[in-house]
């Protein structure tokens, strides 16, 4: 798993498990992508570490 440089998220990306504003967006080793509200993606860290091959995190906006 990497972290890298993406395009940027916007208001308009919606988490995936609640439609909040998504802060993360992980890449999975299977080709999919998924986005993650900063609370559900702090929820589901360690399962997603183990399957991402990329996520690209903005929550530093939130502070």
């Amino acid at each position: 798993m990497t972290t890298t440089i993406a395009e940027p998220l916007t208001a308009a990306d919606r988490c995936d498990r609640c439609g909040a504003q998504a802060y993360l967006r992980v890449t999975l080793a299977s080709g999919g992508e998924l986005l993650f509200c900063a609370h559900h993606a702090r929820a589901h860290e360690d399962k997603l570490k183990q399957v991402a091959l990329n996520i690209h995190d903005e929550s530093a906006k939130i502070s």
